[in-house]
């Protein structure tokens, strides 16, 4: 029993002597669980604040009960009153709308005489969550008015319809809604881990010493190290689109040049991103944890699970930080909505944005390291 005692409390001692010099790997495996579990509890799977069009082409009081009634739900937000469907399609196929009412010029005169009056519903159906919330709050507004009208009126008065047309996936196809996004995801995933523990690698097997006594430019070393996985993604994102398009029969709708353009932005930024891990961490195990720490939130905050209007404002802030949000809005732009550069501007600039800054920071922490 003492020879067993003695032995417990020597690794014991080691090992705590062990976690007190990595603090930093204590510190991840206690905060990490804690942080993402305040972070994603906080996230609801109810739709509302649907960015929404409307096409209001009667202009009368009756139009205007009808929006409120909409704004009532908390299901739609109104960004937009205008006269033509094709704002209203086009801020949809731009990521700008989720929703379009259509309100048509004889809505008043129809609601005024008794007869049956109509309007037309755009839904983006590249998202199924919002479309299955946003069409169930459409119907429940009509619902509402017709038992309003039949209180009033219980002589056979005719009331309000709905015409839903989705848009882009009008089967509600879920592999149409998951698999782009998951390539965004699958795609940061491995550029991540791949690259994340190049630098430590170097200095446990210590060749980093012999690297950095060599007249190595910085900026070399860097795109040396990410260049042939830059190549090994791009060749993965054409094996996954393959098997997206005839494994699992979803449609690449825009324009293949464009959606690899924007990859290799993409790729860059999280390569950049994984190397300069790489340079902080002291250990590839350390690197790989961190590396961790950005691919939940990239999961659960990107809208490639849950509808980003859900989150708190400042979950919402975090996910227009995270390059994924905007990588999973252009897969989905591309392939389901044809949209094109113009479009999807916004997203493409936030790539750039974090692409050029985690390069920067990149450049100079190997800068750092050399010196």
């Amino acid at each position: 029993m003492s020879a067993m005692t003695a032995s417990f409390r020597a690794v014991f001692r080691k090992e705590v002597l062990h976690i007190r010099r990595n603090r930093a790997v204590a510190f991840l495996a206690i905060m990490m669980p804690l942080m993402q579990m305040t972070m994603y509890g906080f996230i609801d799977q109810t739709v509302h604040d649907i960015p929404t069009v409307v096409v209001d082409q009667d202009r009368s009081v009756q139009s205007r009960e009808l929006m409120d009634q909409l704004r009532a739900t908390k299901t739609f937000t109104i960004k937009e009153i205008t006269e033509s469907t094709q704002v209203a399609r086009t801020a949809i196929i731009a990521g700008r709308a989720g929703v379009g009412v259509v309100i048509p010029p004889d809505f008043h005169n129809k609601r005024a005489r008794g007869n049956a009056a109509k309007i037309l519903v755009l839904i983006d159906g590249s998202d199924s969550i919002v479309s299955s919330g946003a069409l169930a709050a459409v119907n429940g507004v009509v619902a509402n008015q017709n038992l309003e009208l039949i209180s009033r009126d219980a002589r056979g008065a005719v009331g309000l319809s709905a015409q839903p047309i989705i848009l882009f996936n009008p089967e509600g196809r879920t592999a149409n809604f998951i698999i782009p996004g998951l390539i965004a995801v699958l795609l940061q995933m491995i550029s991540m881990m791949l690259v994340a523990g190049s630098i430590v690698r170097e200095r446990e097997q210590g060749t980093m010493e012999q690297l950095l006594v060599t007249p190595v430019n910085p900026l070399g070393l860097m795109l040396g190290k990410v260049a042939p996985y830059m190549g090994l993604g791009l060749v993965e994102t054409a094996l996954v689109l393959a098997l997206m398009q005839f494994v699992f029969q979803v449609p690449i709708r825009g324009s293949l040049v464009l959606l690899f353009g924007v990859m290799i932005v993409y790729l860059a930024a999280w390569l950049a991103a994984g190397l300069f891990i790489s340079t902080r961490a002291k250990t590839q195990q350390e690197a790989q944890q961190q590396a961790q720490m950005l691919f939940l939130p990239s999961i659960f905050l990107s809208g490639y699970l849950f509808p980003l209007n859900g989150m708190p404002l400042i979950l919402q802030a975090i996910a227009q930080a995270l390059p994924t949000t905007h990588m999973v809005a252009v897969m989905r732009g591309i392939v389901l909505r044809d949209a094109g550069f113009i479009e999807l501007l916004p997203h493409i600039g936030a790539l750039a944005i974090f692409a050029g800054i985690m390069i920067w920071l990149s450049v100079r922490r190997v800068s750092k390291i050399a010196a």
